[in-house]
């Protein structure tokens, strides 16, 4: 089949190469010319324009994947009438109860607890979406779901992406897990992201986080409700946040027919997803670490946990709100804060945040891993207990893979 991919940022990229991978005869574009693609990988297996869409191509595929970020824009309609869109073509996906799982934080680890869950009932199921999440992307799932006799498929929807996958999914069940302060460019305030996430559920079964403040109160929005608290049994992973993700889960086990019995089991053996918040004892000094990158990630566990010491990974310097991170610690009265460049040379923003918000500990900027990990090795045992997070994941598990393979960590 022929698929051109218009848009290739990382879902549009992620969607080329799954392409590929699956057979496909491909075209990929983007008006952006400084794009992070080596054209020399790719120059033999496919056609790839940077700066400009050749729509004479893209008009001449069986098939087109636009890019999430492109969904409003006037083409797409377009090629909907002219059932071009990929989903529409290509569309066995549509066949399988499909379960999605969207909000600002803890949309991966409810993914895998729900997988687990149906697993241990005895299902097949195919979990995958969001390429930002860490996924291989949307297309990714429509390409694999027919090839294994899947009973469910469960999507992480990004909430950047809501009119794009409520398009291209079919929605039998939606756990929204919260709505916090992040991708405020795209949402602007939070009133618009609730009545943005409003109008997605509004003809939906929806399975909401009660202990949320918006999402408490979108009641007869949705087609239908379910409720979830917090979950109380068993479960290897810290932060009520946590158990917030087990009762959505568990939630949703209940509702498709899973024994609790099942869904005890699953939760209880349930282990950190990789990347994601996480506790060890590196030989007496209480570490926490793992993806924290916007304010309502990362100030539910400085109130449940008290630190000593943060080490925080900056954001990109367009993504303001995330800044705000900085603000709110001044009132945890840590004795220091480490702050190195997460995902850009911004440093100097943080500690500015920190300073004018009134912060009376230390600072200190630290401009590489090698030197984090260096400090850490010489410093740990100055305090109690250690946060390690903020943005910039990849940076953040460079870190983490150090001290596991130099150190005698007890989980």
């Amino acid at each position: 089949m022929k698929v051109a991919v218009v848009g290739l940022g990382e879902e549009g990229f992620s969607a080329l190469q799954s392409l590929l991978k699956h057979g496909h005869q491909v075209y990929g574009s983007d008006l952006n010319v400084n794009l992070d693609i080596s054209m020399d990988d790719y120059k033999d297996v496919c056609e790839i324009d940077l700066g400009f869409h050749n729509w004479d191509k893209i008009n001449d595929a069986d098939a087109v994947v636009f890019s999430p970020s492109l969904w409003k824009n006037n083409i797409v309609n377009r090629l909907k009438d002219k059932n071009k869109i990929f989903s529409n073509v290509f569309k066995q996906h549509r066949k399988l109860f499909t379960i999605g799982v969207t909000g600002t934080n803890g949309k991966t680890t409810t993914s895998f607890m729900i997988r687990d869950i149906l697993e241990n009932a005895g299902y097949k199921v195919l979990v995958g979406g969001n390429a930002g999440g860490g996924f291989n992307g949307y297309t990714e799932l429509m390409l694999e779901a027919p090839l294994n006799n899947y009973d469910f498929i469960v999507v992480e929807v990004c909430d950047m992406t809501l009119d794009f996958s409520s398009y291209n999914f079919n929605f039998d069940m939606m756990v929204v897990t919260n709505l916090g302060y992040d991708h405020m460019n795209v949402h602007n305030n939070m009133a618009h992201f609730k009545e943005t996430m409003a109008k997605f559920l509004e003809d939906k079964k929806a399975v909401l986080n009660k202990n949320d403040e918006i999402l408490s109160t979108l009641g007869g929005i949705p087609e239908e409700i379910h409720y979830y608290n917090t979950y109380d049994g068993e479960l290897h992973l810290i932060g009520k946040f946590n158990r917030e993700n087990a009762a959505a889960a568990c939630k949703v086990g209940e509702l498709v027919g899973v024994p609790f019995k099942i869904i005890k089991e699953a939760l209880s053996s349930f282990e950190a997803v990789h990347g994601r918040v996480t506790e060890f004892n590196l030989e007496g000094t209480r570490v926490i670490i793992g993806k924290t990158d916007n304010p309502s990630a990362l100030i539910p566990l400085f109130n449940e946990y008290e630190f000593d010491m943060a080490i925080l990974g900056t954001p990109r310097e367009n993504e303001q709100w995330r800044f705000n991170i900085f603000k709110e610690l001044a009132d945890f009265k840590l004795r220091s804060v480490i702050l190195f460049p997460g995902l850009d040379e911004t440093t100097n923003i943080a500690e500015k945040e920190l300073l004018k918000s009134g912060f009376e500990g230390t600072v200190q900027i630290i401009k590489s891993t090698a030197e984090v990990t260096k400090y850490i090795s010489s410093h740990y045992r100055e305090f109690n207990s250690i946060f390690i997070g903020g943005n910039g994941q990849a940076k953040i598990l460079e870190i983490k893979d150090y001290l596991e393979y130099n150190f005698d960590i007890n989980p």
